[in-house]
């Protein structure tokens, strides 16, 4: 990151650069890194040193959408840091990054649409200085790979990604959002079923794999959403027969009348398949033209401007 000159304390004032190890990570994994701090010309007084993950999250209001910054992660890494003049004062730090966290890089290729990243805050006379914000690519679990090449290998397209405000039935979540990957279902459904939403909700222990069919009604049926309900350990996961059983799920969907919903699958098994089509190049050839939401009032603090620079 680019240093940046602490407002709070004037012209001639300490700098804070914040440098992450490695910007790659996985649910359950920790990013570390620094803060160094800079001394100016003279000597300096922070408060507290606090760093935090943050992530852009849909929100519904009424038949609006809004898209604001959520903080789901906080940690005060130092307090009462005395920055003499001229020293350069490093501070190590470690981030645990939640297993909820929002995927954003697959396939080695970036998520269109997701952000994570690291915001440093300094307390200065107990004001906050919200700084920069470092971006974090998190990858798939292997688990969560799993079910991503099935839908490569399936010939699902890719259409968006966002991550939105609110809670899941019946599933266990520990944060107050989750991610939705979109995709167009594969050509032989193309007619029936408009596009499948695919939703994790991992732990340290299980995945939670949630489909939402969104079905086209015909002449002699009834449109509306039908879902899909996987729970597996992150073993069973690894070796599952995902694509057997999405197809499966699909064709179900596709012959009914109505919406099918609740069809859950525990603890299932299989052989590996062969990969067809990557999922990097799915969403790579699914990337153009993704438009993310609007920012809401203060909750940005103009933070996501930044993560365009990074991007280009």
């Amino acid at each position: 990151m680019f240093k940046r000159m602490l407002s709070a304390f004037g012209v001639g004032g300490p700098s804070v650069d914040t440098v992450l190890d490695s910007p790659h990570a996985a649910p359950g994994q920790l990013v570390t890194g620094q803060v160094r701090i800079q001394g100016g010309s003279a000597d300096a007084e922070i408060g507290q040193v606090v760093l935090s993950l943050v992530t852009r999250v849909e929100v519904e209001h009424g038949d609006h959408e809004y898209g604001g910054v959520s903080e789901f992660l906080r940690v005060v890494v130092q307090q009462n840091v005395r920055v003499t003049a001229g020293q350069l004062v490093s501070i190590p730090f470690q981030l645990p990054i939640p297993w909820e966290t929002p995927i954003t890089a697959v396939g080695g290729a970036q998520l269109p649409g997701m952000t994570v990243g690291v915001r440093t805050e300094l307390v200065i006379a107990g004001a906050p200085d919200k700084g920069d914000l470092d971006p974090v690519l998190v990858h798939p679990l292997p688990s969560q790979d799993a079910v991503l090449n099935a839908f490569g290998q399936l010939g699902f397209s890719f259409r968006s990604a966002d991550v939105e405000a609110g809670r899941l039935r019946g599933v266990p979540q520990e944060l107050g959002f989750y991610q939705e990957i979109e995709f167009f279902p594969p050509a032989q459904f193309a007619g029936r079923i408009q596009q499948v939403e695919l939703t994790f909700v991992a732990s340290p222990h299980e995945l939670y794999v949630i489909l939402e069919a969104d079905k086209r009604g015909g002449m002699f049926s009834s449109g509306g959403d039908a879902f899909g309900h996987f729970r597996l350990s992150h073993q069973e996961a690894q070796v599952a027969d995902w694509a057997s059983s999405i197809n499966g799920w699909l064709a179900q969907i596709a012959e009914r009348g109505g919406a099918l919903h609740g069809y859950e699958q525990h603890g299932h098994h299989g052989g590996h398949h062969g990969r067809g089509m990557g999922m990097g190049t799915v969403v790579a050839a699914g990337a153009a033209g993704v438009v993310g939401g609007m920012v809401m009032g203060e909750m940005i603090d103009d933070a996501f401007e930044d993560f365009g620079e990074f991007g280009e």
